[in-house]
């Protein structure tokens, strides 16, 4: 197939002459303003790397903020929004609500949903679960007030997680500022309806937060999405020395996850901007989630002492149709955690350390049959699977009830670990942190398998009956890293870590011989401050041993440990505030990522994949943005973003093009607490996909990209 096959609106001359258009008009409105100085910039304070708060340019690790004033210009249904303009990071949204696919530097390539290989926290409270799979249906998007990202290994947060750790600092309970009411519509049927209301009471603040979400996505069969969060946060005030907060909260969220297309569906999409359907037999994939989430954390300061005790706890109950069976928790799992954490703050520098210990515990959990399906012996009628025998293959699934009982499954991981890390300042130049974070995680599986989805028939079969399983993964995770500062502004850094990356419970379900990859990271950057410009540049190796990787055989899912991979990557993001209001900036990521060894099981034969690069991680990554904003109250931005050509599959045997200039617009008004913003993603109504995949039997299938979205928001601040 052609380049151009692949787009119905195939970079033609109108839409790039729209494109240049804006771009050459916001490029000439500004250059008057190259004559003037521009305002002064502010670096953002990190802690997610280091746990010690330090400017970012001080930081020697590849690191990303997204700041307050970047949040207010979207929309924020997902994070995809936040995230999208970030090298190394590559992150997209199969529903436009909370799902997302998210891959820093490699590491969640093997995930088919939700966030693996990569430690998300809130308030430094995890998200994840121990075996590092997270899911983001309970964090409001609404209520964020900052987002930092560390890439790779080398982080004190990141437990069993060699792909770097998210973190999402929410608004303050003693933020009485960050009070607002925001209401917004857009075209399919989009609604944002969230309220933020806090007082301090003397010593005391309580905050209360609920935001409502949905979109029908009607472009697309299957796609509905809707969420309602509440929370209530609670601070105290305890001297000038100490606090205490802490957080309740409820999430209920429900979305239909839309299949994939085959070529001729996938061109439909592309002739007419609609997706009528998808060409798996499972058509009514979803997830609905309740979830409770309670935390508390306690700051001492003790003259040159700091202490950070945390405590936290959700529970959730989740309906979960996927391929083949349905997932459903009849007893809520729990997660229970605390992480114990001390500063000293001694003459040459910081030192940090603590103690982590989290269970996950999963009772009763249940997996069943689709109730009715259609076969290849039921002449097109929907029958139910109950009474089907034979040699019948399933064809589609009629709805999401649930039938025969097929898999009862009581699990237990517990996870426990240990850091520290000196951050040592031998002269007025150098920064040197010393590192080391130890991880051990439990498995232990009982499993009573009934009936399974058989692939190679395409039909229910007896199961293997009473299994028991128990793992034990140990994961050490050293770090050194220093920043030399070269002249004012100017840092000059080095970085040598390692990470191993525990296996998820799945994964070693499937295959109970994996075993844990090992991540180790060679890292040289630059990072540049200065009044009105900032840049962050490096290059890296990582060689990755035993990676876990995907090998897809007829749909299913299969998971093996390649000998070693090595990813090779160049990151570049800067930007330049110029006067009069205007500021532009961009990003380049390059990546070669090849298997150095890899042994990829075809049906009964084993092939060699070694040399070949990894799939779906495109070669190119790169964006540009524009921003204004004026003292009147208007302001707006303008970004647009690329992903290169990507091969589909782990023998390199076909490429996806990519896509190209995707835009996203946002305009808005500002007056005494009142504001308006009009967002428009995928100005232009590019039409795409956001993930090509071929498995090694040759079938290759593709999940379309969100056209054009508008979304209309009015915001009240109380003062």
């Amino acid at each position: 197939m052609s380049r151009n096959a692949y787009r119905a609106q195939p970079d033609s001359v109108p839409t790039r002459r729209r494109q240049r258009g804006i771009f050459t008009l916001l490029s000439v409105a500004i250059v008057p303003a190259w004559a003037a100085d521009p305002a002064p910039r502010f670096d953002e304070i990190s802690v997610t790397a280091t746990r010690e708060a330090r400017p970012t340019g001080e930081v020697p690790q590849a690191i990303g903020v997204v700041g307050k004033e970047t949040l207010q210009e979207k929309k924020m249904f997902n994070m995809k929004e936040a995230l999208q303009e970030m090298p190394g990071v590559f992150v997209d949204s199969k529903n436009g609500g909370f799902d997302a696919r998210l891959i820093i530097r490699g590491a969640g390539l093997k995930a088919p949903y939700g966030i693996r290989e990569i430690q998300v926290l809130r308030d430094g409270v995890p998200l994840s679960d121990p075996d590092s799979f997270t899911r983001l249906d309970f964090v409001d998007t609404q209520d964020i007030e900052r987002i930092e990202v560390a890439k790779g290994p080398g982080n004190l947060f990141a437990a069993g997680a060699a792909g770097g750790a998210i973190q999402i600092f929410s608004k303050s309970v003693f933020d009485e500022r960050a009070n607002n009411l925001k209401l917004g519509f857009g075209n399919d049927d989009t609604q944002n309806v969230h309220l933020r209301y806090g007082k301090s009471f003397g010593e005391q603040a309580l905050a209360f937060t609920g935001t409502y979400r949905t979109m029908d996505n009607s472009w697309r069969a299957w796609n509905q999405f809707d969420t309602t969060q509440l929370s209530v946060k609670h601070g105290l005030l305890l001297g000038n020395d100490a606090t205490w907060e802490s957080e309740l909260s409820y999430a209920e969220a429900n979305v239909q996850l839309p299949g994939a297309m085959d070529a001729a569906l996938f061109q439909q999409f592309l002739a007419s901007g609609k997706q009528k359907g998808t060409s798996e037999a499972w058509k009514h994939s979803g997830r609905y989630s309740k979830v409770w989430f309670f935390n508390t954390k306690f700051e001492k300061e003790a003259g040159d002492f700091v202490f950070k005790p945390r405590l936290y706890y959700n529970t959730w109950y989740h309906y979960h149709p996927v391929t083949g069976v349905i997932n459903e928790t009849e007893e809520w799992v729990s997660n229970l955690g605390a992480d114990l954490e001390a500063h000293w703050r001694h003459a040459q520098g910081t030192l940090v350390g603590g103690f982590t210990v989290r269970q996950e515990r999963t009772p009763d959990s249940r997996k069943y049959q689709y109730s009715r399906v259609i076969t290849t012996t039921s002449g097109g009628q929907c029958r139910d699977s109950a009474t089907l025998s034979g040699n019948y293959r399933i064809l589609a699934t009629c709805s999401d009830a649930k039938g025969r009982l097929a898999e009862i499954d009581d699990a237990t991981a517990l996870l426990t670990g240990i850091y520290l890390q000196e951050s040592w300042r031998p002269g007025e130049r150098w920064i040197v942190d010393l590192g080391f974070r130890y991880d051990r995680i439990k498995f232990t599986d009982d499993n009573r398998q009934f009936w399974k989805y058989d692939w190679a028939t395409g039909r229910y079969v007896a199961g293997a009956g009473t299994t028991h399983t128990e793992k034990t993964y140990d994961l050490p995770a050293p770090k050194l890293a220093v920043s030399y500062r070269l002249a004012e502004g100017l840092h000059l850094f080095a970085m040598l870590a390692q990470a191993g990356q525990v296996p998820s419970q799945s994964e070693f379900s499937s295959n109970p011989t994996l075993d844990a990859p090992i991540s180790r990271n060679k890292e040289l950057g630059l990072k540049g401050r200065g009044q009105g410009w900032q840049f962050d540049t490096s290059v890296y190796v990582n060689d990755v041993s035993k990676e876990i990787v995907t090998v897809s055989n007829g749909g299913v899912n299969q998971y093996v440990n390649a000998g070693k991979t090595r990813r090779k990557g160049f990151e570049f993001a800067g930007s330049l505030t110029l006067a009069a209001g205007w500021e532009l900036g961009g990003y380049l990521g390059l990546t070669d990522y090849k298997y150095l060894s890899f042994s990829e099981p075809v049906g009964n034969i084993n092939q060699d994949r070694a040399g070949k690069t990894l799939p779906f991680i495109p070669r190119e990554q790169y964006g540009l943005f524009l921003a204004w904003k004026s003292p009147t109250g208007w302001r707006a931005r303008l970004s647009s973003n690329t992903w290169g050509e990507y091969w589909l599959d782990n023998a390199n045997t076909e490429k996806y093009p990519g896509w190209e200039w995707v835009t996203n617009l946002s305009v808005g008004y500002e007056r005494q607490g009142h504001s308006l913003t009009l967002n428009a993603d995928n100005l232009f109504d590019k039409r795409y996909a956001m993930e090509v995949k071929k498995d090694t039997a040759g079938r290759v299938t593709y999940m379309a990209a969100a056209p054009r979205s508008v979304m209309l928001t009015y915001r009240y601040d109380f003062r």
